[in-house]
């Protein structure tokens, strides 16, 4: 038989059916627009309120903090001059926006993610059923997310968000699982052999010795939320993204170039504060 004259297993179909099928429950859908929208609208009214003057200085002071213990004043300098940069430019309130995007996602991955790697570790059923399903929301492509995101929760932020968490999710869960399953098996027998419940062995005892790995993994959730930004923009996420996509439009090279140079900026100043946080922490 020959396999071409086979009939296509309509796939495009049943997705397109599931989605549909989906967009019945549009109470529980609005229900978390409402609450993402709630905390974008609370880190945006912040970043609204706060100068611009004491914006930079509350950044300079976290960063001298994170890194007490090894001043590096090249970053400071670095920050300092980056965000005066983005001030110059024009770009303050974009990149709030795109701020603001980061930071929801990520305050959402670790909320889901941490929970989910610890239950990973603690359980091989839900590893079987959770690492093909990690796998397929890595690998597929970003776009992708986009579809039904706005098919759900209509366009703005709130599908940028969503369509963030999915694709920055599976490095936080994985990150979780690893540390708590490489902290040494003695330790976790003492802990045990000193009565202690399971509650108070993954408080006092794995969960401090994974932080550094559980901390590497929110470091690339997050930036893999900054790298949706522009894909994100696509459905009418605003943003630092929405100012490269509208120059990509316009065919406007400089424009793009220099919103691009921003996201860079605000990428390595989320980097490096949550690489010391790690550091210091150690």
């Amino acid at each position: 038989m020959n396999i071409l004259s086979l009939q296509p297993i309509p796939v495009a179909k049943w997705i397109n059916a599931f989605v549909n099928w989906l967009t019945q429950f549009t109470g529980f859908f609005n229900a978390i627009t409402n609450f993402l929208g709630g905390i974008i609208n609370g880190f945006q009214w912040i970043f609204d309120a706060l100068p611009i003057w004491l914006f930079i200085i509350l950044i300079l002071l976290i960063t001298y903090l994170a890194l007490r213990k090894n001043k590096h004043w090249g970053l400071m300098t670095f920050e300092l001059i980056g965000l005066l940069f983005i001030w110059n430019q024009g770009y303050w309130r974009d990149m709030t926006q795109t701020l603001t995007l980061v930071l929801t996602s990520s305050l959402i991955i670790v909320i889901i993610g941490v929970p989910l790697g610890i239950w990973m570790a603690k359980s091989k059923v839900v590893t079987v059923i959770l690492k093909p399903l990690l796998d397929f929301m890595q690998t597929m492509p970003a776009f992708v997310y986009l579809i039904p995101a706005v098919a759900l929760f209509g366009i703005g932020m709130v599908p940028g968000v969503i369509a963030s968490i999915i694709f920055a999710l599976p490095p936080v869960v994985r990150m979780t699982n690893l540390g708590i399953k490489q902290v040494p098996s003695d330790l976790v027998e003492a802990a045990d052999a000193f009565g202690s419940t399971a509650w108070q062995k993954l408080i006092k005892v794995e969960l401090p010795l994974a932080k550094s790995t559980l901390m590497s993994g929110i470091n690339q959730g997050m930036m893999l939320t900054l790298s949706m930004v522009v894909i994100a923009s696509m459905i009418g996420a605003m943003g630092l993204g929405s100012e490269v996509y509208f120059a990509v439009g316009r065919n406007d090279a400089g424009s793009g170039f220099a919103a691009g140079l921003a996201i860079v900026i605000l990428a390595i100043i989320l980097d490096r504060i949550t690489q010391s946080l790690n550091q210091n922490r150690q």
